[in-house]
């Protein structure tokens, strides 16, 4: 098996997980949309478990490449709403672990993620609106922003009308605080 269908296997079993939970990570069911033998996963991963590990460091890597991409947008409105929508699946990826975090290691990966997502998101935010809290509120309105975000968004809304709809309502009550 080539590095080509290991990485079929993460893609695919990430969106599943993004989509439905640890609970549709039915080796079976992924084996038959990558197209490949249900042996050849235990091949390249061994168990659920390892292969779960995979998921979570590939997580982490689209962290990364979303931070990047948030560090250079000037405007929530378009440009950070087309990075999240471009990254929908990261997202829901992310829900999944919010959801599940009683699991050690998801809440582990979790934080990390958060943290390097967050410090872009925050950066991007506090242009815009242009606040002049304290760096803890400002951590504090996003932690409550992030809560209700990843409380609100599923496969079906996660597009750039509600986005957009959120990100201004998120305005609003920003600036109440001030």
């Amino acid at each position: 098996m080539t590095a080509v269908n290991k990485e079929n296997w993460i893609e695919i079993g990430y969106e599943q997980f993004a989509l439905y939970g640890q609970g549709e990570l039915k080796i079976e069911r992924i084996a038959k949309k990558v197209g490949i033998s249900k042996s050849s996963f235990y091949h390249q991963f061994a168990d659920i478990d390892l292969f779960i590990e995979h998921l979570l460091k590939h997580h982490i890597s689209q962290s990364r490449i979303i931070a990047e991409k948030e560090r250079n947008v000037k405007n929530v409105t378009p440009e950070l709403v087309n990075v999240l929508i471009e990254h929908k699946t990261d997202l829901l990826f992310n829900r999944q672990l919010r959801i599940n975090r009683n699991n050690k290691l998801y809440n582990e990966t979790l934080s990390k993620s958060n943290k390097i997502v967050g410090d872009a998101f925050v950066h991007v935010w506090i242009k815009e609106l242009n606040l002049k809290l304290t760096q803890t509120k400002i951590n504090g309105i996003f932690e409550l922003a992030l809560e209700n975000f990843y409380l609100q968004i599923n496969k079906d809304n996660l597009n750039s009308d509600w986005l957009s709809e959120y990100f201004s309502n998120f305005k609003k009550i920003a600036n109440s605080f001030v």
